[in-house]
């Protein structure tokens, strides 16, 4: 990069924000040029008719419908398990009540009750506690959402024990189980847990292309036939039935095709930031670093005026997200910028 002002060359910023800031690589933008398309409210685009089926199948689900966001997909999962009136169970920083504007009881009628967790990682015996059957005097419990990876914890990878456990006190209790799996594949890259194992366990899986995986726009919703069938008219309801949507879908084929495997080097930077940082680098379970700081605003602000971009998750806590956009030099300037910021030796 060349400074405007002095015409000489600083060094890039690196932008650890979110991994939702990365953009398309050539090959990825040549997937998407050269895309097949059709009008999808017809159903007839074949290119996202293709990463339907392909992300549907990868988990186990007879089918898949691609919204614009993670939220959208969240959001008509929550509307197909949770009947108004009705009553939600998450953890308290879930993503479903915590990023996305109360949109489950604004546009859906739900009710939420939360249980708080020890480093996102949910105790099976008591959510079980906290199910309400149907009675004339409460809400009773129709759905859990669990969250893989947290993002609040820091991208904790929640159990597999636990989710089996889950999905038992589920069927006992007639529940559905949603997961807000928008970062499911660093989970499925960091523990070997097949996708297919994973899904198994959930009713319906929301799955983000626009994170780790690196595609620009997009996620996709799986489930029965018959819950997609009913999501594709939720969405068309919500304002996301979208056309020749093949040119983002083709990213999202690109991206499964070439970006899963890789996330692990994004694990393995996020460990290498975190001894950069003196914390134990198991902190990182994933390839996100979450640290408690006496002013999370002012360490943003500090590190943005030297080039590193940082993203504050309240007022004491600062998020890193390692991403396919910064390599490791870039990592290890991160790590001496924050470093210096925090008040330890570079």
């Amino acid at each position: 990069m060349t400074d405007p002002t002095t015409g000489l060359r600083t060094a890039p910023v690196v932008d650890l924000r979110s991994d939702t800031v990365t953009r398309p690589t050539p090959a990825m933008r040549r997937a998407m040029a050269d895309a097949e398309v059709g009008d999808d409210v017809y159903g007839e685009d074949p290119t996202v008719n293709l990463l339907q089926e392909e992300v549907a199948a990868a988990f186990g689900h007879e089918a898949g419908l691609f919204v614009p966001s993670g939220s959208m997909g969240n959001q008509i999962a929550l509307r197909l398990l949770v009947p108004p009136g009705s009553e939600l169970l998450c953890d308290a920083d879930a993503h479903v009540v915590t990023f996305e504007l109360a949109a489950a009881a604004v546009h859906g009628q739900v009710s939420t009750r939360t249980w708080t967790s020890t480093g996102g990682r949910f105790d099976p015996a008591v959510v079980a506690a906290m199910v309400r059957p149907p009675a004339p005097y409460w809400v009773p419990t129709a759905a859990v959402a669990v969250e893989q990876t947290h993002n609040l914890a820091g991208g904790a990878v929640q159990e597999h024990a636990a989710l089996r456990r889950l999905r038992e006190i589920a069927d006992a209790a007639g529940i559905a189980v949603h997961c807000d799996g928008a970062r499911i594949w660093n989970a499925h890259v960091a523990t070997g847990v097949p996708l297919a194992g994973y899904g198994a366990l959930f009713d319906t899986v929301s799955v983000c292309l626009s994170k780790g995986l690196g595609a620009p726009v997009g996620s996709v919703l799986v489930g029965s036939a018959e819950r997609i069938g009913q999501a594709r008219v939720l969405r068309k309801r919500l304002g996301g039935g979208m056309r020749q949507v093949g040119i983002l879908a083709a990213a999202g084929r690109y991206a499964l095709a070439h970006h899963l495997d890789r996330l692990a080097e994004d694990h393995r930077r996020a460990r290498r930031l975190a001894e950069l940082l003196g914390l134990d680098p198991a902190v990182a379970s994933t390839n996100i670093v979450a640290m408690e700081v006496p002013d999370a605003p002012a360490v943003v602000a500090r590190a943005r005026a030297e080039g590193v971009l940082v993203g504050a998750l309240g007022p004491r806590i600062v998020r890193c997200v390692t991403h396919l956009d910064v390599d490791d030099s870039g990592i290890e300037r991160a790590g001496k910028v924050l470093s210096g910021v925090l008040g330890h030796a570079p």
